[in-house]
Formats: structure tokens, C-alpha cells, sequence
């Protein structure tokens, strides 16, 4: 590659680039040559690829997303809203929201932009979401900097307004995001390369390649009667016992799988592929990680704060922006629940619920509906302790002067 071309690749308009016509998503140039972007198709066949993908995707998609409206500076949740029919219940006619969410994702991490059509009312309020393939969307910037989204299914190509269309983006220029699979290509050929070899060595029945030796010469003939007899050993049979004879000797040629190392740089392959998912190796069950504990907890916290929350708020941003109407924004809101998160854990909601109620954050009725418990009598005054109550009011406490509960 001569200088000039590295020059005409560089500034050719890619994802980091403003440039008219269609948007690109993937790198200019490849950092390192022979290597070639795989497909999500071939990247899934990646054990490290396919569980980033799907503890990204599914952590996200069992997430509730709750619509609120906003009442004189208060909150509510608005479920008798058109919105909250789709995006809490159901997108379209044919998926759940978790379904949904995850077809999301999955283009979004893959492909760096998630793309769903979105279906109006005379209102012009949402009634479904149907996602799209992103490999079969292409962004269009017209001369007049307005875009349109191309849709192509088979044959058929639809042409879509930029309000019609859910576009939720990776980093990138703020037009289109960058695919992470293109530019994690040098990764992707080193783990499909190690796969590869190491299904040769495994199917050849972990036999070395070699050299049988003996003391004298052969004839053209006796050399096709050895290759012949010996060639089960060659292809690895692990089915016999090989018997040499005639003082005949095998020498091995190739490297033992421990010499190439080939296990150490399928465990190094994995961390670079959690590494560009921000996934920490252990959620995918890294072979060298065999300990769960307070450790493991602060990791998965980091995962939840440093990968999922931003991931959350792109999505947030995204719905507001494109699928609320100008009606909707200056009333409605949406918002995924991370309290979703703790919903495996009952230790750690009694914990919660129970430092907001004692300071006065929640009512007990407030926990219990997250709990699906029906109210109790009584259960929607705040409370709080009077451990703290500063010294010139514990009489009046003590003696029921005060609001507070215990």
C-alpha cells in the first residue's frame, strides 16, 4: 500500500467523518493487513462474541421501561398512555419487549446502530416498533443535510423519513455509530484462526505431523507402500495400535499444542474480546476464573454502572428524541428501572426498601407495590428513625409530640 492511498483511506469520509451520501459505519483501513471483517453471522461463532452479546442483550432487555408523567413537578406513572402500550407491554404485534430489546441490542453492540420503523397515528403518536436489520439499512445524507434511512428486504427498497425511523447509535460522529465488529476485526481473525487450529489438531485426534525414518534406501515403490500403509497415522486414527518395523523411527515435526501455546492465546483472545464489549471476562465464564466473591461483585457493578447505564441512557435519549411527539416530551418521559437488577436478590431489596423507608425516601406501600404486594392500612406516610433527632427534641418525641416512626 503506497503512501497515497493511505492518505485517500484515511480521509475518505468514514464514521468519524462528516461527508454526504451514504454514512459508513466501519474503518477506512484495516490496522493489520490479510485480516477481513467477520459478519455477525460469522462473529456469533465465537464463544466470547456470542456471551458479550448476550449478557449485554439480555441484561438489557429484562429491564422494565417505564413511562412517567409529569405533574407539577411530580412523577406518575402514566400506564394508561399509548406509549406505555408499546414500550412496556407490547413494541408490535408480533414481539415481546424483551424480544424486542434484544434484537436491538444485539444490532447495536454488533453493528454500532439499532434501527426500528416506527408506526403512527393520526396523532402522530407510536403504536409499533418493528426492528430492522442494520447490514440492511443505509443512511442517506441529502445535499440539504436532511436524512432518509434505505430498507432494503430481498427486491424491495423502502424510503424512510428520519422521523419514521428509531435510530439509536453507538460512538461515532453523532450520525451514525461505528461497528464494532469491523473494527475488531484483528481480534475476530486471531480467535477464528485459533479456533480453526485448534479444530485440525483436535479432529486429526491431536496427532503432530512427523517423519518416519529408516536405515536404507527405498524404491519409488516401497515409499508408496509406507505412505500407504502408515496413512491412518497421519490422519490421526486413534482407533489402532501402530506397529513400526524395520528399525523404523517417528520423529515429530510440528509443535505440541503446550509449544504453540494455543490454549494461553485462546484465554488471551478471550479477554480482548470482553475487552471490547466492557464486559468483564468473568460474566463469560472465563476457564481462569474460578472464585465468586466480593470481588466478582465489585466487577459486576462495574459492568452495570460503566457499560449498561451509558447503554441505558442512549436508549432513553433515543426514545425521547425520535419516537415522543413535541406533545409527549413536554409531559412524558421514559426511563428503564434498574431496580430490575436486584429482583434476583432479595437480601439486597430488603436492604434498600428498608434504608428508604426509615429515612423518609419511600412509603411501605411505595416497596410494596415493587413487590407486588398489595397497600397496607396506614402504609403511605413517610417515616423515619429518631436515632438522630437532635437532643432538644427527644422529649417531645418521647412523649408522641412528633410525627416520627420508627
Amino acid at each position: 500500500m503506497n503512501l497515497l492511498s493511505w492518505f485517500s483511506g484515511l480521509f475518505s469520509g468514514f464514521a468519524l467523518s462528516d461527508r454526504r451520501g451514504a454514512q459508513k459505519s466501519g474503518p477506512a483501513l484495516a490496522l493489520v493487513s490479510d485480516t477481513k471483517a467477520l459478519t455477525p453471522d460469522g462473529g456469533l461463532q465465537i464463544a466470547a462474541v456470542w456471551a458479550c452479546v448476550e449478557r449485554i442483550a439480555k441484561t438489557v432487555a429484562t429491564l422494565p421501561l417505564f413511562v412517567y408523567r409529569n405533574r407539577s413537578g411530580k412523577r406518575e406513572l402514566d400506564r394508561e398512555s399509548s406509549l406505555w402500550a408499546v414500550l412496556h407491554d407490547s413494541p408490535n404485534a408480533r414481539m415481546t419487549p424483551s424480544e424486542f430489546w434484544t434484537a436491538m441490542i444485539m444490532n447495536l453492540v454488533l453493528r454500532g446502530n439499532a434501527y426500528a420503523r416506527i408506526e403512527r397515528g393520526a396523532s402522530g403518536e407510536v403504536y409499533a416498533l418493528w426492528p430492522m436489520a442494520a447490514d440492511q439499512v443505509e443512511l442517506q445524507i441529502l445535499d440539504d443535510g436532511s436524512a432518509v434511512y434505505l430498507y432494503k428486504v430481498g427486491n424491495d427498497l423502502a424510503v424512510l423519513a428520519e422521523s419514521n425511523v428509531l435510530h439509536i447509535k453507538e460512538m461515532g460522529n453523532g450520525v451514525i455509530g461505528l461497528a464494532r465488529m469491523d473494527y475488531m476485526r484483528s481480534t475476530t481473525t486471531e480467535a477464528a484462526n485459533a479456533q480453526t487450529q485448534a479444530s485440525k489438531l483436535f479432529s486429526a485426534g491431536g496427532k503432530p505431523s512427523g517423519v518416519l525414518m529408516v536405515d536404507n534406501v527405498l524404491t519409488a515403490s516401497q515409499r508408496a507402500a509406507i505412505q500407504s500403509n502408515f496413512a491412518e497415522m497421519q490422519a490421526g486414527t486413534t482407533g489402532r495400535l501402530f506397529v513400526l518395523e524395520a528399525n523404523m523411527k517417528y520423529e515429530q515435526l510440528s509443535l505440541s499444542p503446550e509449544d504453540q501455546q494455543l490454549l494461553e492465546s485462546r484465554q488471551f483472545t478471550v479477554e480482548e474480546i470482553a475487552r471490547w464489549f466492557g464486559v468483564p471476562s468473568v460474566l463469560i465464564n472465563q476457564s481462569n476464573v474460578t472464585a465468586w466473591g466480593s470481588g466478582i461483585d465489585s466487577l459486576i457493578e462495574g459492568f452495570y454502572k460503566l457499560t449498561i447505564r451509558p447503554l441505558l441512557v442512549s436508549i432513553e435519549q433515543a426514545l425521547t428524541k425520535r419516537v415522543l411527539t413535541p406533545a409527549q416530551r413536554a409531559s412524558l418521559s421514559v426511563e428503564f428501572s434498574l431496580d430490575g437488577l436486584l429482583r434476583s436478590s432479595l437480601k439486597d431489596r430488603a436492604e434498600i426498601y428498608s434504608k428508604l423507608v426509615q429515612n423518609g425516601l419511600k412509603t411501605r406501600n411505595e416497596c410494596r407495590q415493587l413487590e407486588n404486594d398489595p397497600p397496607v392500612p396506614g402504609g403511605d406516610e413517610l417515616t423515619a428513625q429518631t436515632n438522630l433527632a437532635p437532643l432538644s427534641q427527644l422529649g417531645a418525641i418521647s412523649t408522641g409530640g412528633g410525627n416520627a416512626a420508627a
